[in-house]
């Protein structure tokens, strides 16, 4: 559908957006993401769902030092975006693979306060806690990670999504263990 809204309008930002989350996502095209967000910035410099999906593209393929510039960008642009819980989510996974374990676990801790049922966060709350060594705090919040949405926490965590490189991946599954998480 996004290939299509581009043939219809090449210039349509939101459609290249579009296009590079579904590169992403579906596939870990992270050069085929990078492409589609460059061109969305270009035909719009502010569009705050560009800066957010670069944000996503850097941090997913290594780089999420500059992925978190991008997002601090994307959130000054639209505050009250209804994707803020994603967009906090992104922050503590981002902050995490910088192995800025503290960090990690406050933004995570932000992003449950702004939406306690949203299950994303509480993973990586639990991965950095993990990290940290905090085990009593770790394990109850994996648990609790668990016991809100299993069938999700299955999906991110049982396999490895197609946009996580093979060492995130490890490296969450790192956190994970700590926390005492066993497969």
């Amino acid at each position: 559908m996004a290939r299509r809204a581009i043939a219809l309008d090449p210039a349509d930002a939101q459609a290249h957006v579009t296009l590079a989350a579904a590169r992403l996502y579906s596939h870990g095209d992270y050069e085929g993401a990078a492409a589609e967000v460059e061109e969305a910035l270009t035909l719009s410099p502010n569009l705050a769902s560009a800066h957010g999906t670069l944000a996503q593209t850097l941090i997913f393929s290594g780089q999420p030092r500059e992925g978190l510039v991008a997002l601090e960008r994307s959130i000054r642009l639209d505050p009250y975006n209804r994707m803020l819980p994603n967009r906090l989510n992104l922050l503590t996974m981002g902050l995490y693979f910088s192995r800025q374990y503290e960090a990690a676990a406050e933004a995570a801790k932000r992003a449950v306060r702004a939406n306690p049922e949203y299950p994303l966060p509480y993973r990586w709350l639990a991965a950095a806690l993990g990290q940290l060594g905090r085990t009593n705090e770790a394990k109850a919040t994996l648990e609790r990670a668990v016991e809100i949405a299993p069938a999700t926490f299955g999906v991110y965590v049982r396999q490895r999504v197609p946009w996580h490189r093979p060492e995130d991946y490890a490296h969450m599954l790192e956190g994970l263990r700590k926390a005492g998480w066993r497969e």
